[in-house]
């Protein structure tokens, strides 16, 4: 029989349940969770657990939290080596800063070098899985499945498709573009934990044939997913609206190319119609809303009572470069101060919702990861609440004041948490932090 090893510690994750209920999640303050060939096979309290089993290796994390990975929606790899340019405004930044990094990436080696610190870098954050854009350069996503696999990590990303207002050696054709993903999918998409992400820009940088083209590639292959950016500057949706003066919005450029379905990721989305929440809505896509970028560039504020009124899927996503860090936790707390601006205070537990279990729902992914429910990878997180002074005081202070709930836990993880609270990360069962 194949060794069980029982981690120790306060448990949490998300039940299915309405979005943003409070007891829509279980949380064992002394609780086990057992992992069995990389899959979950147990949570839950301590005591019964481990009366279950008898020969069982166990790792003890008393005080500190264990959860499921983090999953982020939307982030640019490539863009690692420019996180925190001066900014300007979105399409600035992709002039002066994003073009010229993502030529580099005509380079295998440094695809494959940028490929294996970007990953690492996740972990270090306690991501265990996301949805990234690589470049136009088929070596670029390569690199990237590459590295995922090495680590058995779920990885979902694809080559960009840019066939104008790119310098040229950023572009491809609509027909170059069309084959290359084909090409991709075909040795990526459903490979271990890979899925393949068809990924036009945007629309600016897409013609109407390439942006046809994507939508035939998804009808080939449905298994696989679309990412894109809609609505996040207004710049940027009024030199679309030029290009495509025949639409009446930003979205029906999408929609008539066949790329507004349950499997589409759009980024950003702040400044839509009700009539394009209501049909994004409608169709089941997804909105990854970026709020460290979204500020950074001046951008907007998404609207996440809104959009939770239409019933829009929302996940949160750090964005990285325009976005300032690659951790979800100050994700999550520069997503509440937007929403305080909206006149909305977000709970947290909407917040960890939205990059775990909420995050594999939308990606169709949540019989895979997203919970400690029996049979799932076992990709999970381990934190620390207070690894910093700071941090120690505020919990002494909440002790001594019977202010020590969950809620006011994790509160403090979103807000003044990141990378230095996440004490260990695994994948499938096997230590990577």
């Amino acid at each position: 029989m194949s060794e069980l090893t029982l981690y120790k510690g306060e448990v949490f994750d998300f039940i299915d349940s309405p979005l943003n209920r409070k007891d829509a999640y279980r949380y064992f303050p002394d609780g086990a969770l057992v992992v069995q060939d990389g899959k979950i096979i147990d949570c839950g309290p301590f005591k019964e657990v481990k009366g279950r089993y008898i020969d069982y290796e166990q790792v003890d994390y008393s005080g500190k939290l264990l959860m499921p990975g983090f999953i982020d929606s939307h982030i640019h790899y490539p863009q690692a080596e420019i996180i925190g340019m001066y900014g300007k405004q979105l399409l600035d930044w992709l002039d002066d800063y994003t073009f010229p990094a993502e030529q580099g990436f005509a380079l295998s080696e440094h695809a494959d070098r940028m490929a294996r610190s970007f990953i690492e870098e996740l972990f270090r954050n306690g991501t265990t899985a996301c949805m990234a854009y690589a470049t136009v350069h088929p070596a670029s996503a390569t690199a990237l499945f590459s590295v995922a696999s090495e680590y058995n990590m779920c990885m979902l990303t694809g080559k960009v498709l840019m066939d104008r207002n790119a310098p040229a050696g950023l572009t491809d054709t609509a027909e170059q573009g069309e084959s290359e993903s084909r090409s991709l999918i075909e040795t990526w998409h459903g490979k271990g934990r890979n899925r393949y992400v068809i990924t036009p820009r945007f629309a600016i940088s897409c013609s109407t044939e390439q942006l046809i083209a994507a939508g035939r590639l998804h009808e080939q292959y449905p298994g696989t997913y679309i990412q894109t950016h809609l609505s996040e500057d207004k710049d940027e949706i009024n030199s679309t609206l030029s290009l495509y003066p025949d639409c009446q919005d930003y979205l029906e450029v999408y929609e008539r190319a066949g790329l507004v379905t349950d499997r589409s990721v759009f980024g950003h989305c702040i400044h839509l119609s009700d009539s394009e929440c209501r049909r994004l809505a409608e169709a089941g896509s997804v909105i990854a809303h970026c709020p460290t970028s979204n500020l950074f560039l001046g951008s907007g504020l998404f609207d996440m009572l809104q959009a939770n009124r239409v019933g829009m899927q929302t996940v949160l996503a750090t964005d990285v470069g325009a976005g300032t860090s690659f951790s979800l936790l100050r994700t999550m707390g520069e997503a509440y101060k937007v929403q305080q601006l909206n006149g909305y205070p977000m709970s947290v537990f909407e917040s960890l919702y939205k990059c775990t279990l909420g995050a594999a729902k939308a990606l169709h992914l949540d019989d895979e990861i997203g919970c400690f429910g029996k049979g799932r990878k076992a990709d999970f997180i381990v934190i620390d609440y207070a690894v910093t002074p700071s941090q120690q005081v505020r919990m002494d202070y909440l002790k001594h004041h019977e202010k020590w709930t969950l809620e006011n836990k994790l509160f403090g993880l979103q807000t003044i948490g990141d990378d230095r609270n996440i004490l260990a990360t695994y994948i499938v069962g096997r230590r990577m932090k």
